[in-house]
């Protein structure tokens, strides 16, 4: 079984490709200086061409749900949609808190995963690592980082380009409790959403494809001024 991924949560997004006997086969970073909309149909392309497999040779679909970009979700999403219509196959969804904490397996410590949100707020949740797994203390969320560090105990990992946003607002309340991400490891990774889907694959835990949506969490600024009525 092959799974072909698509991130495009954040600004750094890309495309990997998992086989379920031989493990990660290629993964390609995107950096959306320009749109994911413009490259990502291209790197899908190259990701494939330089695997020397087809479409045809992908068993499933993941894509990472969210939270993160607006945008960029619904480029995800969308190009997934695309191509499960086009070759039949189907798709699962990872969250994409959830596929970056697995940038760190095994950490004895809680990790904490914050994407900028915007108006001052964070996508946030924390994870321990349990059975193997990583199992969710804090459930995603949408919220001030303040009303977050106080909720934090002990040493935490932090990841993500909410960490480096509020870098001195972390060292500040966190002190030596913050354990800040290497810089390789502060973005989310395709890879990663291609483990979890090749298991959820496994399990047979695929979507309705014509109805899935992305998870934004809160509202867009698109939806709010509609709802006011602007």
């Amino acid at each position: 079984m092959k799974i072909l991924s698509i991130e495009t949560s954040t600004m750094l997004g890309g495309v990997a490709v998992i086989d379920r006997r031989i493990g990660l086969i290629a993964e390609t970073r995107l950096n959306v200086k320009t749109t994911h909309s413009e490259r990502l149909m291209t790197v899908i392309e190259q990701v494939l061409t330089g695997s020397q497999i087809g479409l045809d040779d992908i068993s499933a679909f993941a894509v990472a749900i969210g939270p993160g970009s607006f945008t960029g979700l619904r480029i995800g999403l969308s190009t997934v949609k695309g191509l499960s219509y086009t070759t039949g196959k189907p798709v699962v969804t990872v969250s994409t808190l959830e596929a970056f904490a697995w940038n760190f397996p095994f950490s004895r410590h809680p990790v904490c995963i914050l994407l900028d949100a915007r108006k001052g707020e964070v996508y946030a949740a924390v994870f321990q690592w349990k059975h193997g797994g990583f199992e969710r203390i804090i459930d995603d969320a949408s919220l001030k980082l303040d009303d977050l560090l106080r909720e934090l105990k002990g040493e935490i990992v932090f990841a993500g380009d909410g960490v480096l946003l509020y870098a001195d607002k972390i060292a500040g309340v966190m002190k030596e409790r913050a354990l800040i991400a290497t810089p390789e490891k502060m973005v989310p990774s395709p890879a990663n959403v291609a483990m979890i889907g090749l298991k959820k694959a496994l399990r047979g835990d695929y979507i309705n494809v014509s109805e899935a949506v992305p998870v934004y969490i809160r509202k867009s600024e698109a939806e709010v001024k509609w709802s006011a009525g602007t």
